[in-house]
């Protein structure tokens, strides 16, 4: 087919194969395939057999067939099939008779068009979309030579010779795999129209561009590719496939600035740092050169397009982690928008120049707030609460307390509702998500998660393209995940992880996060089953996707191996770094680790200061659940140190808030240290008395066994059978001992023993 066109139009501007004009001078051409959709448009008219709901599937169908690009008759005809079986077999034998007859058919067949658009009550009004489709066609055709239709009609003929080839290559397979279906399949495949009425989008092969496009046909192909690439990245075409689609088009015409710029997109989804740099400048290029720019926002040359372009420079380099670049590209925009007076690329370049400062590891709290009140003067609402939502995810690494950043959030979806920014609406649930999962607070964010997944878009998207295939809710997702595992729910986990896969594939921008937290709950699960060898080789793959994180599981590893030295080396090192880009998180994590590492080695009055350091950074910077561990560890310190008393006081600062919002196993620790705090208090009380703190240490100690079993830790499991079994002893209790004693064993055999002793372990 691209042979036809390129003999029929393109001769006389190419030159060895090189276009010297632009081919979208040339509003429409014939080909076969347009033939076809004519031929199916005339049988449209004249079928009244239809019925309501075929008419509705073909009219969907129309626009489609008419912008997109050209496809084999075989697709043509099954695609026109599967909403009205006669009018395909119409068009079918329409076909076939005018390429089997002569020329006069063809010619007769443009005659019959040109009537449909005439009389007093034409079948078809001139100014519809299909009228001024047929009237392009018409007029095209009527300006070919003799030469030219004589190729036009051969053409024909070739084009229905291979549809035929495949429509019995295709029939003959089906009729050797169907011979053994039933009457009883009517039924469902009744029911399966009847749930894809509505589903009228073409298949991604058929939006393909083998051969040179008429400018709305390219249009269609690229609005379409990236409203995919935005909203639903699973369902575009592999970034090689479009690339090819895209060199194809660019060959027939070079300064098709949009094929530059969405070839840009396509390069970034792989990571391709020269391909998208050179299609971005080639974008602007072409923009300067077509006169696409608004020359009245530019003084003498430099106009518009050359001072986004350096900003869009900049945000290519500051996306590679190329900082000095980005930084040089967004000086020189700063310079060209300055001269030209141009106050909203100004503040695109003031939101560049915050995340550079960010990148780098500098306070940007002042830029920030200067972005955020300029954005707000200019009336640049999307600008403005994406400074508003910076500024509150910097307020709560921070340690501001979340009514005030939860009010500020409240002011930015004002704006979003107002102005109806879907996407800003996504961001700022999926915020609010992750800062109560910062604060602890694990039944907020699986509201505030459940509120994202079941909301409506509020973007007019194609039928069948998804818009919750965003950043935001691989986010929510992501916590969603982690929050079933914590509870122990690893097979919800799984699921919510598997169809995280099929929505962003490995090939995507999105990837990196599903695969960090299915690295992580993995991880976790090995650890709570004592397989220190698989959690160990689960840290490369953490590493690589998270530096910070990989280097706290290696500690967490080394650590349960009993490899004290090697793991405060790394727990040291990763606390001088987070130190360094104030991760406080991390660095509370850290020393809760190293006052761990105190423990194992009996300096239990060393791990005091540690812990009170970290008890203070987590009330500084409001982390509750991070305070509640440490408080744990406190009262842990306290038992050791031989005053169970104080350390049961202080245990109920720290309970509820664990039971409330904790995961399982962080439960089950709490219950097992109060369960020993009350064996250690007993040891000075009368008998009747200590009885009965021994018989409420046994019953906290099955709610710990239990919270233990639904995240199958068994070490922790194994230590709670032994405790148990020298309390029933205590207690006289023989035949309940002994069973203790019997599961004791048979995980003992189970396991191996790499863990501390029970006395110096939480």
């Amino acid at each position: 087919m691209a042979s036809v066109h390129e003999s029929l139009y393109f001769n006389p501007m190419m030159t060895n194969g090189v276009v010297h004009a632009n081919v979208f001078g040339i509003k429409d051409w014939v080909t076969p395939y347009k033939i076809s959709v004519l031929v199916l448009l005339s049988e449209m008219s004249m079928e009244d057999q239809a019925n309501l709901l075929e008419r509705r599937r073909l009219n969907q169908r129309v626009l489609p067939l008419l912008q997109g690009p050209d496809m084999a008759l075989s697709r043509l005809l099954k695609s026109v099939e599967e909403c009205c079986p006669r009018i395909a077999e119409s068009v079918q034998i329409r076909i076939k008779l005018m390429a089997e007859g002569e020329l006069k058919d063809m010619e007769q067949f443009f005659d019959d068009l040109s009537d449909s658009l005439t009389g007093t009550d034409p079948e078809v009004h001139k100014t519809s979309v299909v009228g001024l489709f047929l009237r392009h066609m018409i007029l095209a055709y009527n300006k070919l030579s003799f030469s030219q239709v004589y190729k036009l009609y051969t053409s024909l003929q070739n084009y229905f010779r291979n549809g035929e080839k495949k429509c019995s290559t295709s029939a003959l397979g089906s009729d050797e795999t169907d011979m053994d279906l039933t009457t009883s399949d009517g039924d469902e495949l009744e029911g399966k129209m009847e749930k894809e009425e509505l589903d009228c989008p073409l298949r991604e092969e058929d939006l393909t561009c083998s051969g040179p496009l008429s400018q709305k046909q390219a249009e269609y192909f690229l609005s379409h590719q990236v409203s995919l690439l935005k909203n639903n990245e699973n369902k575009a075409l592999t970034p090689a496939s479009l690339q090819k689609d895209l060199n194809n088009l660019l060959k027939f015409n070079p300064d098709f600035a949009e094929a530059h710029y969405l070839s840009y997109l396509n390069s970034l989804r792989v990571q391709d740092v020269f391909s998208s740099t050179h299609s971005l400048l080639h974008y602007f290029d072409r923009l300067i050169l077509t006169g696409a720019e608004n020359k009245s926002n530019g003084d003498e040359g430099s106009g518009r397009s050359l001072r986004y372009a350096a900003l869009n420079l900049a945000a290519l380099h500051c996306r590679f982690g190329h900082y000095h670049q980005a930084e040089l590209a967004l000086q020189e925009a700063i310079r060209i928008a300055q001269e030209s007076n141009d106050h909203v690329c100004l503040q695109h370049c003031l939101s560049w120049l915050y995340i550079l400062e960010q990148k780098k590891g500098l306070d940007s709290c002042v830029l920030l707030e200067h972005s955020v009140k300029k954005a707000v003067h200019f009336g640049l609402p999307y600008l403005a609460s994406l400074g508003i939502q910076s500024l509150v995810q910097q307020r709560a690494f921070a340690g501001k307390t979340a009514n005030k950043l939860m009010d500020a959030l409240k002011d930015s979806d004002l704006l979003h509702w107002k102005h109806s920014l879907s996407e800003l609406i996504d961001i700022s649930i999926a915020q609010k998500t992750a800062i109560w999962r910062l604060y602890g607070q694990s039944t907020m964010a699986l509201q505030q998660a459940q509120m994202l997944l079941s909301m409506n878009s509020l973007e007019a998207v194609n039928v069948g393209v998804q818009q919750n295939n965003t950043e935001s809710f691989a986010v929510v997702l992501c916590h969603l995940a982690e929050l079933h595992a914590e509870q122990g729910c690893f097979s919800a986990a799984a699921d919510i992880l598997r169809h995280l896969k099929e929505r962003f594939p490995a090939n995507s921008q999105h990837a990196k996060l599903w695969m960090l937290f299915e690295q992580k709950i993995q991880f976790d699960k090995a650890m709570n089953d004592g397989k220190y060898h698989v959690a160990e080789s689960l840290v490369a793959g953490i590493t690589a996707l998270n530096s910070t994180e990989g280097m706290y599981r290696k500690a967490i590893v080394l650590k349960a191996q009993n490899e004290n030295s090697e793991a405060h080396s790394v727990l040291q090192t990763l606390l001088t770094h987070c130190q360094k880009i104030k991760n406080t998180e991390m660095v509370i994590r850290a020393l809760l680790s190293i006052a761990e590492l105190y423990w194992r080695s009996a300096c239990h009055t060393i791990a005091l200061p540690v812990l009170l350091q970290a008890l203070a950074l987590s009330r500084e910077y409001r982390l509750q659940y991070l305070a509640s561990e440490n408080v744990l560890s406190l009262a842990f310190s306290q038992l050791i140190l031989g005053i169970p008393e104080q350390a049961l006081n202080i245990l109920h600062m720290a309970i509820e808030p664990i039971l409330a919002h904790g995961a399982v196993l962080d439960k089950g620790r709490a219950m097992f240290l109060v369960a020993k705090c009350q064996v250690a208090s007993a040891a000075s009380y009368s008998p009747e008395k200590k009885s009965e703190a021994l018989e409420s240490a046994i019953l906290n100690l099955d709610e710990a066994k239990t919270y233990f079993a639904t995240v199958e830790c068994k070490e922790q499991i194994r230590d709670i059978l032994y405790f148990q079994a020298r309390l029933y002893n205590t207690l006289g209790k023989t035949r309940e001992r002994n069973k203790c004693a019997m599961l004791f064993r048979q995980l003992h055999r189970e396991l191996p023993c790499h863990g501390a002793t029970l006395i110096n372990r939480l």
